[in-house]
């Protein structure tokens, strides 16, 4: 049976940060109940990084709940404007992707995307199709849909401006490109995070300008990522991969501030309201230790991507590892002929790892490197005369190392 234009409104505007405009997002609601005919829902992401993160999955997890409701999701993979890079956020130019290198990226999407979301219900897309092929004389009339102002009135366009730091002119073709996402498969809602929010109100426009009725726009919190600074993000770096292990999954989420810990609750787990609240009261009150707080997270954080033995597995081993010093029950083994004696410096590079050497004695300088459970301090150390090792970098990363005689 369908629900109500107001129940349904109910379920969607849960968790949201923002609904733009709203008497316009219950009129299409309402319409279509009346008339049988679902939304269109679009979301739009870049391959500009081969991996989803959990920031993405709270985007998904609100476009889930308009599928589950009986309207048609749109799932956008931008291949084409991966090229450019979403300039959102950013104090300074992306770094060009090539068309070859976003397709690359996007290859394992769907089957990521299909974790959240019914694929085969779902229609997918790539912006290539309509964007590749477009003339200069089209790009042109599309750029003229725009002025300059309007660009610069976008804060992060500002404040580059303000300070004096370059702005690529490619950069202002990308809310057009996007934009134009919208105008392409008529979209009727479109959701994303905050920082969309200029994008989003700029397609409404170019919808306007083809003859279209304007999306409504969704937008969800930003998750930060695990630094706890910066917005999780695939090119900062300081994400969790909906593919990661579960060790890497369980260890990352442990590894966040304690400031984030409700929010990765509520947002990343997907926890309610209600749940959310009670335990930042009792983190609060001090009846709730964050670092049990933070395994909770991590548990829940597991079991939504892997199930629940794998999350109980991923704690045990976690607390084996942490609480009670002991080594993980997999650890991957390496054999490598080396010739004695093999420095540590080496025996990291040539193990894979670290990248480099200058990498391994920064890595070692800081204290973050162990040979056989001993801490190594000296970036000259190197192996003892013997065949196998227990080498580990950071607090997650282990290799048993087996050296052979040349």
């Amino acid at each position: 049976m369908t629900l109500s234009a107001r129940e349904q409104y109910r379920i969607l505007a849960d968790s949201v940060a923002e609904i733009l405009p709203e008497d316009e997002f219950v009129a299409k609601l309402e319409r279509s109940v009346q008339t049988g005919v679902p939304l269109r829902v679009k979301l739009g992401c870049d391959p500009s990084r081969p991996d989803l993160h959990i920031g993405h999955a709270v985007v998904l997890e609100k476009l889930r709940q308009f599928q589950e409701l009986g309207h048609q999701v749109i799932f956008i993979i931008g291949d084409f404007t991966a090229m450019i890079g979403d300039p959102s956020g950013r104090s300074k130019t992306r770094p060009a992707l090539t068309l070859e290198e976003t397709k690359a990226n996007a290859r394992t999407y769907l089957e990521q995307v299909g974790i959240l979301l019914d694929v085969s219900r779902a229609e997918i897309r790539h912006n290539s199709e309509w964007l590749a092929g477009l003339t200069f004389a089209e790009v042109i009339r599309l750029a003229a849909q725009v002025t300059v102002s309007q660009m610069l009135e976008r804060d992060d366009f500002h404040d580059r401006f303000e300070r004096e730091q370059p702005i690529a002119l490619h950069e202002f073709l990308y809310p057009l490109a996007q934009g134009l996402d919208s105008v392409h498969v008529r979209a009727d809602v479109e959701i994303g995070g905050t920082d969309q929010r200029f994008n989003f109100l700029l397609a409404r426009e170019l919808q306007k300008h083809a003859g279209q009725e304007p999306q409504a726009i969704v937008l969800m919190p930003l998750l930060e990522g695990t630094d706890g600074v910066q917005k999780m993000s695939k090119s900062l770096g300081n994400y969790i991969a909906v593919l990661d292990s579960p060790r890497e999954m369980f260890g990352k989420a442990m590894s966040i501030p304690d400031t984030l810990i409700v929010r990765y609750y509520r947002f990343a787990t997907f926890a309610t309201a209600e749940q959310a609240q009670q335990m930042e009261q009792q983190l609060q009150a001090g009846t709730l230790h964050p670092r049990d707080a933070k395994a909770l997270v991590a548990e829940r954080l597991v079991a939504r991507y892997h199930g629940d033995d794998a999350a109980r597995h991923a704690r045990e081993e976690f607390d084996r590892m942490f609480r009670h010093k002991q080594l993980p029950d997999e650890i991957e083994i390496v054999e490598l002929e080396l010739a004695h004696p093999v420095s540590v410096v080496d025996a990291l590079v040539a193990a894979g790892l670290v990248p480099s050497k200058s990498e391994a004695r920064r890595l070692i300088a800081q204290g973050g490197v162990s040979v056989d459970g001993d801490r190594v301090t000296d970036i000259a150390a190197r192996l003892a005369e013997q065949s196998e090792f227990t080498l580990k970098v950071g607090k997650r990363r282990f290799v048993r190392l087996r050296l052979r005689s040349r």
